[in-house]
């Protein structure tokens, strides 16, 4: 099957803005197809961040690891990407594919748990109209007013973060760092700028909390003496590693910042938005353009870019993700995280049905639509 045709294809766009879908309950999963009947398949993911809106990806991990001919080598994740990943990876070494689903939905009943005492909640007419943006919310309008002239270190001095206790009740990390999954997770230090990439025996409670740390928010995280910032300035998330470290040949990439938008954004709340997915995924682009290109000009004797060059790329995203503005990131309402697992496995059954014969054999990415003309 040939790959996508563009960066988003027809079916990324969205047929109405801001409007979320109402909850579905899980979908079954169809009758596999025979092509890997008899096959196993050593992949790669690559998990972008977006708060909230990484309930998104819970749905797509939970539908992929019912596939039992997928073998997951390695995972790199950002944010909300790398939680998922940690939370995942430790589940899975505690009780295999079923201990990698049941973690994660245990840790996003448990986020949504803290998130019932935020003073962050929907306004009353967004929850009759279903709208799941926060932009509406008094108190989210007078913190994101406040955030403009004072800092977190001014606003929370005590530097606390909720997920904090969730991480260290929910990951064991000397099982992380035995585990058979390799992790990668990127943090920014704010010194330099430069991103860091720590793997399985560097992570910790406090790798996992700066790699979500939106400098706006919290307080930078210290690490080995040097503070960090969010890794999806400086990778959402990173591909590097998975294309130098790792023997997989292909990288599923689960995109929670849409690339593309139609139209210009006008309104205060539409171009904070669009800066935001735009911010988070420009690192992320450069690394794609950057296999595209290598696959035009590397030589043979080349053996770092044959390796970047022979990258299988596929994508997993859903149009609801286009429904969606930035403030909705901070929403940790159930309902609208369940909302997000739904749409996360009807995509990846989506991908599956269609791409499930691509796998192990051609990128189903168009990577080369994404090199500027000259």
């Amino acid at each position: 099957m040939a790959p996508d045709s563009s960066v988003y294809s027809r079916s990324d766009k969205p047929k109405h803005k801001h409007k979320p879908r109402p909850v579905r309950t899980t979908p079954k999963s169809c009758a596999k197809p025979p092509f890997h009947a008899q096959n196993r398949l050593s992949v790669d993911l690559a998990l972008q961040g977006g708060g909230s809106h990484g309930a998104f990806t819970w749905g797509v991990l939970d539908r992929l690891l019912e596939e039992d001919w997928i073998d997951i080598e390695a995972i790199s994740g950002t944010s909300a990407g790398a939680m998922n990943a940690a939370i995942m990876a430790d589940g899975f070494a505690k009780g295999g594919r079923e201990g990698g689903r049941s973690a994660l939905e245990q840790f996003w009943r448990k986020v949504s748990e803290a998130a019932r005492f935020s003073p962050l909640q929907r306004g009353p007419l967004d929850v009759l109209l279903g709208n799941w943006s926060l932009e509406n919310s008094p108190v989210f309008q007078m913190l994101d007013m406040t955030a403009r002239v004072l800092s977190p270190y001014q606003l929370n001095p005590m530097g606390g973060n909720p997920l904090s206790d969730i991480l260290t009740e929910m990951v064991d990390f000397d099982r992380l760092t035995h585990g058979d999954i390799r992790l990668f997770v990127t943090a920014t230090n704010v010194q330099t700028g430069c991103g860091r990439i720590f793997r399985n025996e560097d992570i910790n409670v406090d790798v996992l909390l700066a790699s979500a740390c939106l400098p706006t928010m919290y307080h930078a995280v210290e690490i080995d003496g040097e503070p960090y910032w969010d890794g999806g300035y400086s990778g959402n998330p990173a591909i590097a590693p998975l294309v130098r470290e790792c023997g997989a040949k292909d990288t599923i990439l689960v995109q929670i910042n849409p690339v593309e938008r139609d139209g210009i954004p006008k309104s205060a709340r539409d171009i904070a938005s669009r800066l935001n997915e735009v911010s988070f995924n420009s690192v992320l682009l450069k690394e794609l353009r950057m296999i595209a290109l290598l696959r035009r000009v590397v030589s043979a004797e080349d053996e770092e870019g044959a390796r970047w060059a022979e990258m299988r790329m596929h994508r997993i995203t859903g149009d609801v993700m286009l429904e969606l503005d930035s403030s909705s990131k901070m929403n940790g309402e159930w309902s609208f995280l369940e909302m997000l697992r739904d749409e996360g496995r009807m995509a990846s059954e989506a991908f599956l049905t269609r791409h499930q014969p691509d796998l192990g054999v051609r990128p189903t990415l168009d990577i080369d639509a994404m090199l500027p003309e000259f």
